[in-house]
């Protein structure tokens, strides 16, 4: 395994009034919120598809992020397996709470088998983990599921195979999104939102906004005034 290649120190924790206005939205009004402050193209900053929300009845989940690479599909060329390895655990504790573990599966083919099986949700629930991302495969998702642990993965596995770490920290690529240690990442059902730090108190009040005016489009659409036209006037003032 490579030595920890980490972010700056310098992880900065939101208020927790600006942390819980955050996660009470949905990802998609996260989405909506960012692109209005046109600070990157609106194909960046979320995951595309390829990742599967394994608990999409849970609420929407916000932490900060650590991350890992790993391969799955061969043994490590210095011999240590995973349960030999824990410096990583560090790691992750030098990211504030709640913490989101972002797994990316260098194999060729990633997913031949799962780090995270039921005894690492455990485990990572106990270091104040609330989401494992990750390109590669879960396993023991029913047992998981009562863990309040959610998981976002490419595919599942019945196999730990030979998963072993060769990498702590640095930036990782997931579905196309690039995330680097203690970035704050939205999930839910419909997916991942990266959200940008000097943007996160701004976007509850801009979601907020945002809703009210769907709202009103969607009202007048089952309304009895309706008309094409008057629905062109309501959406040129968008």
């Amino acid at each position: 395994m490579h030595g920890p290649v980490l972010a700056p120190s310098q992880y900065a924790a939101l208020s927790k009034e600006e942390f819980q206005d955050l996660k009470m939205l949905d990802s998609c009004a996260v989405a909506n919120a960012i692109e209005r402050f046109r600070v990157q193209l609106r194909n960046e900053g979320f995951a595309e598809g390829g990742l599967v929300c394994r608990y999409p009845y849970m609420l929407p989940v916000l932490g900060y992020t650590m991350t890992l690479k790993v391969r799955t599909a061969a043994p490590p060329s210095k011999g240590r397996t995973f349960f030999e390895n824990t410096e990583w655990w560090d790691a992750l504790l030098a990211v504030p709470p709640p913490r989101v573990l972002v797994i990316q599966d260098m194999d060729r083919y990633p997913g031949a088998g799962a780090l995270v099986g039921d005894m690492h949700a455990c485990i990572l629930r106990r270091l104040d983990c609330i989401a494992v991302v990750t390109n590669g495969a879960v396993r023991d998702v029913k047992r998981i599921e009562g863990f309040d642990l959610q998981l976002f993965s490419g595919s599942l596995s019945v196999s730990h195979a030979y998963s072993h770490i060769v990498q702590v920290g640095g930036m990782v690529q997931m579905g196309g999104l690039e995330i680097s240690p203690g970035e704050l990442i939205h999930g839910d059902c419909h997916g991942l939102v990266r959200i940008p730090r000097e943007l996160a108190s701004r976007i509850p009040a801009t979601a907020s906004a945002l809703r009210k005016k769907e709202e009103e489009i969607i009202n007048y659409c089952h309304s009895a005034d309706f008309s094409v036209e008057g629905l062109r006037n309501l959406l040129a003032e968008q």
